[in-house]
């Protein structure tokens, strides 16, 4: 019997099916209802639209600001996932290199930030007496520091894979710590780090809540803040809400597509200790 038509095979391919019919099922309403008329969008079908409303996007970026909020999402993302890749990858090495009893509990206590929702309350407070609020670098760095305790995590996981041999061969040529890193540890990191990085922009792009409570000048909003603003203003048309949503999502959707097989190779690297 081939392996797809039994019983476990069969299961599988229609778990399979299942989750891609969710996953893709909200995306084709959006698609399909950014391109008719408000009328016809009225009712949210599945239906093929009569004439495709082109003019929807255009509308939907002149009224929506989607270029400010465009531009302002490319340099939240890109600058806080450099920052806090950098940060992450410096932060790792010293950690998984020193075995402590007090780098160990550096260690976990940065990585409780995966877990451990945020104080939203005393961080006001802190954006406050930092003058950072209402800023674009207080965002920069809000994002930053979300991204740190994961990226620490995965990046401390891989070093710890990588041979201390190959430090001290580096010492006993007259290396430092830091040629250390740059010349033997940064090279075996790239892996992990694009896919920390792409990551990283995908899950600041995608953020509301940290731009919603510290961001009150309109002009440094991101594209999350414009579509929440768009659908304000326009919540009975339909056509041009899911016109901006598309508009939204796409950049995020071509990235991930493009960097798939980096992600794949960064979550494998590292899994067999040469």
């Amino acid at each position: 019997m081939a392996p797809l038509l039994r019983p476990r095979g069969v299961t599988n391919n229609l778990v399979a099916m299942c989750a891609v019919v969710i996953v893709l099922a909200p995306i084709y309403l959006v698609v399909v209802n950014s391109l008719k008329t408000r009328v016809e969008s009225s009712s949210m079908g599945l239906g093929l639209p009569s004439v495709p409303q082109w003019q929807n996007f255009s509308v939907a970026i002149s009224e929506g600001k989607l270029l400010g909020a465009f531009l302002n999402s490319v340099l939240y993302s890109v600058g806080a996932t450099i920052l806090s890749v950098g940060l992450s990858a410096l932060a790792a090495f010293v950690l998984a290199r020193r075995t402590t009893r007090r780098h160990r509990l550096i260690y976990l206590l940065l990585i409780m930030g995966i877990a451990m929702p945020t104080n939203f309350v005393t961080l006001t407070k802190v954006m406050q007496w930092t003058h950072l609020i209402n800023t674009q670098l207080g965002i920069i760095l809000l994002y930053a520091a979300t991204q740190i305790p994961f990226s620490i995590f995965l990046i401390y996981a891989f070093i710890q894979r990588i041979p201390r041999e190959l430090d001290e061969a580096a010492v006993i040529d007259g290396c430092g710590s830091l040629r250390v890193f740059r010349y033997i540890i940064m090279p075996m990191l790239v892996p992990v780090l694009v896919t920390l990085g792409v990551l990283s922009i995908l899950n600041i792009w995608n953020e509301f809540l940290i731009p919603l409570y510290y961001l009150n000048n309109s002009g440094a909003w991101p594209m999350t803040l414009a579509v929440y603003n768009f659908y304000g203003q326009f919540q009975s048309d339909w056509s041009l809400v899911s016109a901006d949503v598309v508009l939204t999502i796409l950049p995020v959707a071509v990235l991930y597509v493009a960097s798939q097989r980096w992600i794949l190779a960064g979550t494998t690297a590292g899994a067999v200790k040469g």
